[in-house]
């Protein structure tokens, strides 16, 4: 028996199986050497967590082993440099993990010193405050990796006294309004945050039927479930590729309670400089 999406309940239909049908069903099981493939690509496909220095992997999530009061993620290209030369500029910042990721549009590297060209996912924590951690994310997370990357950052049971901040793009094409795309003025900036953060955000929030997508819909998703405040900028941007004028549109985030305290208020030469060496081409095709 089935029911039907109008309700009825309906006889599914039985085929009694031939012997002929039982071979060819046979044949299309997995031989032993099909299953050792499957097995080695999941293997593959794990999400790691280790500390590049010492070429150890983090036994425990990396914010069990770090507790922190602020964790500031940057996803994509633009958000990275955003954090890179506003944020990371403005102190002294420690590395504390780095996930190494493997999937169909990405490779992460595990070399000592990355170049922004590389696809990384890099953990720091500030050395004056140890509380505060950021994470920089040029890599795509896939699907299938995504819960595994919230375990092995997060945890299992993950602290409520934080608060989270989620930067990253998308192409304005995706952004649903009844307006004509080619009539809004890019980039722009909209957020949307969990029930539990209480601050009002720097930019309009984001309207239904929007959503968000891959690894900043996932933490956001996991921070509403776990009740941890939370808030996701979302940068609309008709230029996917590194580009200045896309960095800058965060700019007003920079007031926000979790990054005033840690930029420098001018946009220096030296910042711009460091926003110029980041306009490089990619290696890894990124797509968010």
């Amino acid at each position: 028996m089935a029911a039907t999406f109008f309700g009825e309940v309906v006889r599914t239909p039985c085929r009694a199986g031939t012997e002929d049908e039982e071979e060819e069903e046979e044949g299309r099981r997995e031989t032993p050497e099909d299953r050792e493939v499957r097995r080695q690509l999941a293997r593959k496909r794990e999400v790691r967590l280790f500390r590049r220095q010492t070429k150890t992997s983090l036994e425990v999530s990396l914010l069990e082993k770090h507790p922190c009061s602020k964790f500031i993620i940057a996803v994509g290209n633009n958000a990275v440099a955003f954090l890179s030369s506003f944020v990371m500029n403005s102190g002294a910042w420690e590395e504390v993990g780095c996930a190494k990721l493997w999937n169909e549009w990405c490779r992460t590297t595990d070399t000592a010193h990355l170049s922004p060209a590389e696809a990384f996912c890099v953990f720091y924590h500030l050395k004056s405050n140890p509380s505060i951690m950021l994470c920089q994310c040029s890599c795509y997370v896939a699907e299938d990796q995504q819960y595994q990357w919230l375990e092995k950052v997060f945890g299992s049971c993950p602290r409520k006294n934080m608060q989270v901040t989620i930067l990253t793009c998308r192409h304005v094409t995706d952004y649903k309004t009844s307006e004509s795309t080619s009539s809004l003025h890019t980039p722009f900036l909209k957020a949307l945050k969990t029930q539990n953060f209480k601050e009002p955000p720097f930019c309009s929030l984001l309207e239904q039927p929007n959503i968000v997508h891959d690894l900043p819909a996932a933490v956001l998703s996991y921070c509403q479930v776990w009740r941890i405040p939370a808030v996701l900028y979302l940068c609309y941007t008709d230029v996917m590729k590194l580009d200045l004028i896309t960095v800058e549109a965060f700019k007003p985030v920079l007031s926000s309670r979790s990054l005033k305290c840690l930029v420098k208020r001018s946009f220096s030469p030296q910042v711009k400089r460091k926003l110029l060496v980041w306009q490089v081409p990619r290696d890894c095709h990124v797509f968010f």
